[in-house]
């Protein structure tokens, strides 16, 4: 595998810098000590840095030659409020904070790329390192781009990775268009009239009424959607009454909306409420829908995913680069900077899946011999898209 030597020698380095921030995870918006470390790190390669965007978020800087060019490699710092049941002697030591996702490592492969670009980098353009906070449902990619990201830290294009377990560790996916789903959440209050359980015919069960439309749902995927789309509904919670002889008054529904378009997610919603409404009149009961639309569909440009294909056959060889894996339905608020500018995320192998090694896992760690394949990748790129004269 032709990784970059240097690269490779920061190998040690990394990993203790991995290990140390998955020893002290911080959850999103509160990543104080880990923004700290990034910072003081930059500091240290000689990269001038910015702090505080979306609280607490850090970008370096690094600009070398005459060009005008720009891209911006960002990585994300936060972690999730998961009890870690590694044994490990990195493991989390905050009971009920863990990094399951490898941001840890995410962060550390940005910042080894960073230190080899300072001391070494040959390209002619500006680098912006970008450390976000809060990807684990706080939208801090959201944020960012709303308080100015691209005005202040101005880019031809954004490039993003994340480790991916159940890909073979020294492949790299990359695909054009939609990669991973929207992210949208709903929740019903269906309002009907208690009774006793012995007396049904008394009373107006929000609980029947509920169930008719976790049912009734479902049809949204099977008979609503183009059978050619990814759609995913599914009703995670029910939540209703207080005694086995009680009928309640009130019963409460929530769940999730995943698809990989903007017209599939209209319509999903569109249906979601339509349905509720349907039912809830047929049965005589009150119903309110709140939908909340989180994060959108991650696409890839198509010019910047054929660049980012090409950096990462630089690093792991063309036969090694997988294109076009199947799009997964989870999602990510890097869709906010790829809404914002053109560009390109990619999955790194993490190696096999099994033994608990999934993502959102208490038994998840980062795989630290990857990081030289992720921190070469972020080196090629640049050289690539800021190649010298």
């Amino acid at each position: 595998m032709p990784l970059i030597d240097g690269v490779k020698k920061l190998k040690k380095e990394m990993t203790a810098w991995r290990r140390d921030l998955h020893a002290h995870p911080e959850l999103g918006f509160k990543e104080e000590r880990t923004a700290d470390v990034v910072a003081e790190k930059l500091t240290s390669f000689g990269i001038p840095i910015n702090r505080g965007m979306a609280t607490t978020g850090v970008i370096g800087t690094l600009s070398r030659g005459t060009s005008k060019r720009a891209i911006a490699l960002r990585a994300d710092m936060d972690a999730l409020p998961l009890q870690e049941k590694n044994s490990f002697a990195h493991k989390s030591k905050h009971d009920g904070r863990m990094h399951a996702c490898g941001h840890d490592g995410h962060t550390a492969m940005l910042l080894g790329a960073a230190k080899y670009i300072a001391d070494r980098g040959d390209f002619d353009g500006t680098v912006h390192f970008i450390f976000q906070p809060a990807e684990e449902g706080g939208g801090g990619g959201r944020v960012m781009v709303r308080d100015g990201l691209f005005s202040k830290f101005p880019c031809d294009g954004v490039y993003g990775m994340h480790n991916w377990p159940g890909m073979e560790a020294g492949t790299i996916g990359v695909r054009a268009g939609p990669m991973l789903a929207s992210a949208d959440f709903f929740r019903i209050t269906v309002i009907g009239t208690g009774g006793h359980g012995a007396m049904p015919h008394r009373a107006n069960d929000p609980v029947v009424v509920g169930a008719e439309m976790v049912t009734a749902l479902q049809t949204i995927v099977s008979r609503s959607a183009d059978p050619v789309e990814a759609v995913v509904v599914s009703v995670t919670q029910f939540h209703a009454g207080t005694a086995g002889n009680v009928i309640p008054e009130e019963a409460k529904l929530s769940g999730t909306c995943r698809t990989l378009s903007p017209e599939a997610r209209d319509l999903v919603e569109e249906r979601i409420r339509r349905i509720v409404k349907g039912v809830a009149e047929a049965h005589g009961v009150k119903a309110d829908v709140g939908y909340h639309r989180g994060y959108p569909v991650l696409v890839n440009s198509v010019d910047e995913t054929e660049r980012a294909r090409l950096a990462a056959a630089k690093v792991v060889g063309a036969e090694h680069v997988v294109v076009d894996p199947p799009p997964e339905m989870g999602a990510e608020d890097f869709a906010f900077m790829l809404q914002a500018k053109p560009g390109s995320y990619v999955w790194l192998g993490n190696g096999g899946a099994a033994g608990g090694c999934m993502l959102h896992n208490p038994n998840y760690d980062f795989n630290d011999d990857v990081a030289p394949i992720g921190a070469s990748y972020w080196v090629s790129l640049v050289e690539q898209e800021l190649v010298v004269g």
